[in-house]
């Protein structure tokens, strides 16, 4: 078996997940994104599958779009990848599915957004459609604030700010939680604290297990199958008494989860790709 090993640069995961795919006696291809050319019409087929771990969301899509063109399964798969890849498909998929999120509005002019704002109720969170490590979000406590935050957009102009994607924001206990689902089984989770209203740890949150019970298993469980399942990360809010979904993510960083899980998440996602390369039928979640 020979796997491709997709990436812009090997960062700790991608070790992680090179010699966890070694150990179970896999050929591993490291595959650079920022070499490879295609020509449509002669496939390359010299893989198994191919884990898709590239820090360029664009090149990813475009890669696993090209390779299942030649039949070539990856992992994730590219209508996963890029449903996960803008937060209004996500949104979308899962309200679609009745999977519980917070109220999210989309607009498409400041006075527009400025009237979903305020439909809201303040605070709101205005975030990018594309992005990850919590950049470019944006908290706003009033009227003003959004006023100068859509101006802002309006004046920058380009297609990343000419929708407006704004959520309730959640008055989450200083945490929030992120799930990791393997095919169909969440493996764990971890409560990601911080003093500050963005709890990503590319933002500096610490990170402690969190125990896996029924609802965390099923809403994740749902939040996956939503975007049509794979190697996935859940990220879900306290919301008083209830957990809701905020986003989902396809290309999952997991190197500050393993020692505080005690799970090796590694490994058991190359278990994983292990069996879409076998062509062994994945579950989806549900």
């Amino acid at each position: 078996m020979r796997i491709g090993l997709l990436c812009s640069r090997i960062r700790v995961e991608e070790k992680l997940l090179r010699d966890a795919l070694l150990y179970r006696g896999v050929d591993v291809e490291i595959v650079d994104d920022r070499e490879l050319t295609f020509t449509l019409a002669h496939p390359v087929r010299r893989w198994d599958a191919v884990l898709e771990r590239s820090i360029s969301q664009t090149r990813g899509l475009a890669v696993t779009r090209v390779l299942e063109s030649w039949g070539i399964p990856t992992v994730n798969r590219h209508a996963v990848a890029a449903t996960c890849a803008s937060k209004l498909d996500t949104s979308a998929a899962l309200a679609a599915a009745g999977v519980p999120t917070p109220a999210t509005a989309i607009a498409f002019t400041p006075e527009a957004a400025l009237r979903a704002a305020e439909d809201l109720g303040y605070p709101v969170v205005v975030k990018p459609l594309t992005g990850s490590w919590g950049r470019l979000l944006a908290k706003l406590n009033d009227r003003d604030a959004t006023e100068a935050l859509l101006e802002h957009k309006a004046v920058l102009g380009g297609p990343e700010h000419s929708i407006f994607y704004i959520q309730r924001h959640i008055d989450k206990p200083g945490r929030d939680i992120r799930a990791f689902v393997v095919g169909d089984e969440v493996i764990c989770a971890i409560y990601r604290e911080s003093e500050h209203w963005v709890t990503n740890t590319a933002r500096g949150a610490s990170t402690r297990d969190c125990p896996v019970d029924d609802t965390l298993r099923r809403l994740s469980l749902e939040a996956a199958a939503a975007v049509g399942g794979g190697v996935l990360a859940i990220d879900l809010l306290e919301d008083r008494d209830r957990l809701v979904v905020s986003e989902v993510n396809a290309t999952m960083e997991f190197k500050n989860s393993i020692e505080v899980t005690g799970v090796d998440i590694p490994g058991r996602v190359a278990d994983h790709v292990r069996e879409v390369a076998r062509g062994a039928p994945v579950a989806v979640g549900g």
